[in-house]
């Protein structure tokens, strides 16, 4: 059975040889994730070579994700050993550029280097203050004109350069920070996919994206903006967001820390929902098979939750550490390719997903995409064939979540590589077409030699006419394999600009 949900796998020390990258290709990696926070140029310029070459080789493309770092906030450094912080105990958090100054006015004093913009502006009196994923937690007592007095709650070893959350306070901190602008136009030289934009909080952040992409290139201005959820804010706004960027991801490590785990069970369901309805990408990330960084078994809990998010109906799910720098990820990529093909077998019993999109801009398109899924299920087809310059045809028929495959044909490469990310879909790169007719010997051509669809089956197929316009589709046809005729079931719906 072909698995319908994609699979992201972060590239990091444990998985970025040659023999990793075709190890986890041929296990089921559709998209590769470069985590920017990471790593310099020439570290994530010669992943991508490795990653474009080993793909063309195997025939099998992978897209590639550009994560951008966001404002990420960090304690500044400390000793080698760390030190080591019991519950009661009183200290103080400085901004890492006056630390040495503050100290020396009152030595005795345990302070904690802060790596965080506007520290004095951004914490309030009454309010947590959470390092390294939650596992040390200090309530703020006082706000003196240089340092923070804080009280420590939950105790333990804090390390140098673990990651601060100060849940429940609005932060006057940029979202596109200048380190992810010059990581950008460094990816949009390497022609990456798809860019992830971190603790994005409103649409706003989507739009200075979008514009830092224009200034450099406005011929790249389409390329898809993943927003990661990451902040309460983010999902306040959560509708806005959706409608500005062409997908979300559910990071819920950071989300877990920002509001509450308790929460997040029911978040993830609202953002997957949310998602599906705008017929946007939806990414479910952090911990799913976090076990498998050490132990080449996942745990029975890992297991539920990765097939609980196919039964949600998200269109990817992704590994962080047990790809990047895991024991096992060759391994973790081949037991998250099981449980998603177990669970699809049982999606349509426990499965809750929205096919029902809302875009006024496209309801021609979205009924098409509609009528096609349930004349493939009538017909009991061998597949959808949908041509698509963007892609953007193939999201949407992919959002419709048919049972026969999706196999989406393009002539342009860089929509070859991002088809790889989208639910369901089988990509493949083909000539250009004038013709609907030289368009489906093409089709026809490329199904028979892969061996995908033998002749005398019969395929959907959907597309834009007129050919070559780069518009909605307003087609869609029941074709034989072998035979020279269609039956035209809906065309030219309206006009669009």
């Amino acid at each position: 059975m072909k698995r319908k949900a994609k699979i992201v796998a972060t590239i990091g020390p444990a998985s970025d040889s040659e023999d990793a990258i075709r190890g986890l290709i041929s296990c089921g990696m559709d998209v590769a994730r470069l985590n920017f926070s990471h790593g310099t140029f020439d570290d994530h310029a010669l992943k991508i070579a490795r990653i474009r070459k080993i793909s063309s080789e195997m025939g099998k493309p992978v897209s590639l994700l550009q994560d951008l770092q966001g404002p990420k906030m960090r304690v500044g450094n400390l000793p080698d050993e760390g030190i080591n912080l019991t519950a009661g105990q009183i200290l103080y958090l400085a901004p890492v550029e006056s630390i040495e100054t503050i100290k020396s006015e009152t030595p005795d004093a345990l302070y904690i280097p802060f790596d965080v913009p506007n520290l004095m502006d951004n914490v309030r009196v009454g309010k947590k203050v959470l390092l390294d994923d939650g596992n040390l937690e200090f309530e703020i007592v006082q706000i003196k004109e240089n340092k923070v007095e804080v009280k420590v709650i939950l105790g333990g070893i804090l390390k140098s350069h673990k990651g601060v959350n100060l849940p429940g306070v609005p932060l006057n901190i940029p979202g596109f920070t200048d380190k992810d602008k010059a990581d950008l136009i460094f990816g949009l030289k390497q022609k990456v996919d798809f860019v992830a934009l971190s603790f994005v909080r409103s649409a706003e952040d989507i739009s200075i994206v979008r514009d830092a992409i224009k200034d450099f290139n406005p011929d790249l201005v389409n390329i898809p903006i993943i927003a990661k959820l990451e902040r309460p804010e983010a999902i306040s706004n959560l509708e806005e967001i959706i409608k500005a960027a062409d997908g979300v991801m559910v990071a819920r490590g950071d989300l877990a820390v920002e509001t509450s785990p308790a929460q997040v069970p029911i978040i993830q369901k609202e953002i997957i929902r949310a998602a599906n309805s705008r017929a946007k990408i939806v990414i479910t990330a952090t911990q799913m098979l976090d076990s498998m960084i050490k132990s080449p078994r996942p745990t029975r809990a890992e297991a539920s939750d990765v097939a609980n998010a196919i039964f949600d109906g998200t269109d990817a799910v992704m590994l962080s550490g047990e790809t990047a720098s895991g024991a096992y990820p060759i391994e973790a990529i081949s037991m998250m390719d099981s449980i998603i093909k177990e669970a699809e077998i049982h999606a349509i019993e426990w499965g809750h997903i929205i096919v029902k999109q809302e875009d006024a801009n496209l309801d021609d398109a979205i009924s098409i995409t509609r009528g096609a899924r349930e004349l493939a299920a009538d017909r009991d087809v061998a597949g959808i064939a949908v041509f698509t310059y963007s892609g953007r045809t193939a999201e949407l028929m992919s959002k419709a979540r048919p049972q026969a495959p999706i196999l989406a044909f393009t002539p342009i490469v860089e929509t070859y590589n991002r088809l790889s990310m989208i639910w369901g879909v089988i990509p493949y790169l083909i000539p250009y077409a004038s013709t609907v007719e030289s368009m489906l010997c093409i089709i026809e051509e490329s199904l028979i030699s892969s061996g995908q669809i033998e002749p005398g089956q019969q395929i959907v197929f959907i597309t834009g006419l007129p050919i070559g316009a780069k518009r909605p589709p307003n087609l869609a046809l029941l074709h034989t394999i072998g035979s020279t005729c269609g039956n035209i079931l809906s065309i030219h719906n309206k006009n669009y600009d």
